[in-house]
Parts: C-alpha cells; structure tokens; sequence
C-alpha cells in the first residue's frame, strides 16, 4: 500500500516514485527536496541500524511539520490508513471491509 499526502501532483508522483526506487519507506518532497528513508523489508523495516533509522525518521518528521503538518506522528498517522481493522468499517481495493466482524461486507443492498 502506498498512502500520499501532498501540495502538488508533481511532488506527490514523485514521493511514489522514490518510494517505488527504493522498494518502500517515508518520504518527504517539498519542490526538489527529497528526503528518504528507506524500508526495503516488507516496506516496514531496515537492515540499517536502529539508531541510523530513528535519526532519518525524526529528519522527515522534522521536514513535514515544516512543511505544515501539525501532527505529532505523520507517517504514523497516515501508515494506519492502510490498515482494514482500523476504523470499524475501511474501504479497500477490495470492498468495504467490517473490522469488528473481520470480512468484507456489501456495499449495495438488495434492490
């Protein structure tokens, strides 16, 4: 899954596509300011070192609230888009999936 928030087309497309390079990760774009950290296992984890890791991802929290987010978390924040158990009811590419009853549920009735 890959979740974008952005000011402009070009800086989202090419937020994914250094996502895409990279096989996964956080990425901040502001004009032609790229900062990366990438998560190449699963598009979760690093084989980097964790301190290496927490450093480049406070660098992008960093860049996003100058930026304007006023989140506390960003990417935290927006990783649980992604996810079909939260909130109670998420629209997938799949369908309409309940997370209380864990399946996918009509999004039409019967006419």
């Amino acid at each position: 899954n890959i979740v974008a928030v952005g000011r402009t087309d070009r800086d989202i497309c090419r937020a994914v596509n250094a996502l895409m390079e990279c096989r996964g990760g956080c990425v901040v774009v502001d004009g032609d300011r790229v900062e990366i950290l990438p998560l190449p296992i699963a598009g979760l984890m690093s084989p980097e070192p964790a301190q290496s890791v927490a450093e480049s991802y406070s660098r992008l929290t960093a860049a996003a609230r100058t930026m304007g987010s006023s989140l506390q978390a960003p990417f935290m924040t927006l990783s649980f888009l992604a996810l079909l158990v939260i909130p109670e009811l998420k629209l997938s590419d799949r369908g309409l999936f309940d997370g209380r009853k864990f399946e996918f549920v009509p999004v039409f009735g019967d006419f």
